[in-house]
């Protein structure tokens, strides 16, 4: 469109643009259309923190969505069923250099809320890069420029050693990833696949779990949620603090990049067949876990009838039952859960998922394959229904595990029908939860803010109100915004220590 000085619109077509063009006077707008570079403005609802709205660079392309990287989605509690999003347009110059400065999505990579970044590699990603990295995997130098074709590398390095079968030499998964890691980077920590043995055996570590990096090379150990996911990311946050926002933006970029790359070519896939057991397992489940765990709480029922069950401290008898049950019947879904770990295997994709952080959990998994186990209202076994038993299919005062909500069946096998109620009613719970719980937080959060909004942190590190009365002497107790400082540290003294010595040797 064009805006003439009188307020009028003009719209632009292909017939009338020269007539408009020689028309151009003194107070008239040309309104263009986006194009690439601009900078705009990004926001998810419910804006409940300041990333809920970021400034993002425009890439124009075909179709009628908006297109965002996986990796910014968890500040906007994003995700891709169906979202929708406002994008805002920056009309002046002032407004785009404040958004670039303060707003860009480089800039909030770590959190000012917890001070860990909460833009990081997530799902695909972090699959990728486990695999990649996870053991000794071996590649030919054809393999290895398909992987990371993407990324603008200098050069590969020297080979790690040379396959005497295929007379050829080869690069491994850890290789590859220390490509996109800062030259001169250190670090050491524990994976999610630590098992936090008795003694840390380091970088002999039988899981792999222990990951150290010397000078830009992976040692040691498996890149994971921990190394590199949103919420957690010990790399990414190491890399912002030492080299800076640029190169972290570029670390996740290629991070994701790589990862995509090495999955597309090594294959992964989850399907419904991917939760089956042998029947040896399924067996095992139904005898060792869930029997055993029904003839304790049968043996806890009895004695409680019998008048036998001593009572807690602080809690009657019944309250004592109903505790003992439910741990006895917690642990029978722990115990099916592990037994079907075991027949599963760590090259399952579920177990794969799960171990490396990124979907999904171990408990997913066993209600999945092995036992959904006991349904709960209010942390309690289910109690309401009919008079004296829940559903009429039970005798009067039942106080087995079956009347009560405990659910043997797994997802894959299927439910009965008085196991799909129960699961229904602890299911209602979670959606009466949600719709209570955000409506009070929401109006919990509109009362701070209205209470808080006078309060400012002045120079001096104090809180004051608008008269000046000192509400903090130091802002949170330490004066550190989390976002500046390092794990609420002023100094890292174990990393001070560390590079000193470095730098001697």
């Amino acid at each position: 469109y064009v805006r003439r000085s009188d307020g009028r619109k003009v719209k632009v077509t292909e017939s009338n643009f020269e007539t408009l063009a020689d028309e151009l006077d003194l107070g008239w707008k040309v309104e263009r259309h986006l194009k690439n570079g601009d900078i705009v403005l990004f926001n998810r609802q419910p804006s409940l923190h300041r990333l809920s709205i970021m400034a993002h660079y425009v890439k124009v392309m075909p179709g009628r969505t908006f297109r965002l990287n996986p990796a910014v989605c968890p500040p906007y509690n994003a995700d891709y069923d169906g979202d929708e999003m406002n994008m805002h347009v920056l009309q002046t110059e002032e407004a785009r250099a404040e958004a670039k400065i303060l707003m860009a999505v480089q800039r909030n990579i770590i959190s000012p809320r917890f001070g860990r970044p909460i833009i990081g590699n997530i799902h695909d990603y972090i699959t990728g890069l486990f695999l990649l990295t996870r053991g000794e995997k071996r590649f030919t130098k054809e393999k290895v420029l398909n992987i990371v074709y993407k990324i603008a590398l200098d050069a590969l390095g020297a080979p790690a050693g040379f396959d005497e079968t295929r007379q050829t030499h080869y690069w491994t998964g850890k290789q590859i990833f220390s490509l996109i890691l800062p030259p001169s980077m250190n670090l050491e920590f524990q994976s999610k696949t630590c098992q936090k043995c008795a003694e840390c055996k380091k970088e002999n570590c039988p899981y792999d779990a222990y990951v150290k990096i010397a000078d830009g090379q992976l040692v040691c150990g498996v890149i994971d949620e921990v190394a590199v996911g949103s919420f957690k990311g010990v790399v990414i946050e190491r890399i912002f603090r030492q080299y800076g926002e640029v190169a972290t933006k570029v670390f996740i970029q290629d991070a994701a990049r790589l990862a995509i790359n090495y999955i597309k070519q090594a294959g992964f896939s989850f399907g419904i067949s991917d939760e089956d057991i042998p029947l040896e397992g399924k067996e095992e489940i139904r005898i060792e876990a869930i029997h055993e765990a029904e003839k304790k709480v049968e043996a806890l029922i009895r004695a409680y009838n019998g008048g036998e069950l001593e009572a807690l401290p602080g809690r009657t008898l019944e309250e004592t039952l109903e505790l003992l049950v439910m741990q006895e019947l917690g642990s029978a879904r722990d115990d099916s859960g592990m037994i079907a770990e075991r027949y599963l295997g760590i090259e399952n994709p579920g177990v794969l998922m799960a171990k490396s952080g990124a979907r999904g959990s171990m408990l997913n998994l066993t209600q999945m394959a092995a036992c959904v186990g006991q349904q709960s209202v209010r942390g309690e076994r289910i109690k309401r229904g009919y008079q004296g038993r829940t559903l009429p299919s039970y005798k009067p005062g039942d106080r087995s595990a079956d009347a009560h909500g405990f659910v043997r069946a797994s997802f894959k096998d299927g439910l009965s029908p008085t196991e799909y109620f129960f699961h229904a009613v602890g299911g209602r719970e979670a959606l009466v939860d949600t719709a209570v719980r955000t409506s009070q937080s929401g109006y919990f959060q509109r009362r701070l803010i209205n209470a808080l909004q006078d309060l400012e942190v002045k120079n001096d590190g104090t809180v004051r109100e608008t008269k000046g009365t000192v509400v903090q002497f130091k802002y949170g107790d330490d004066g550190i915004d989390p976002s500046n400082g390092e794990l609420a540290k002023v100094v890292d003294i174990d990393k001070v220590i560390k590079e000193a010595i470095e730098t001697e040797t």
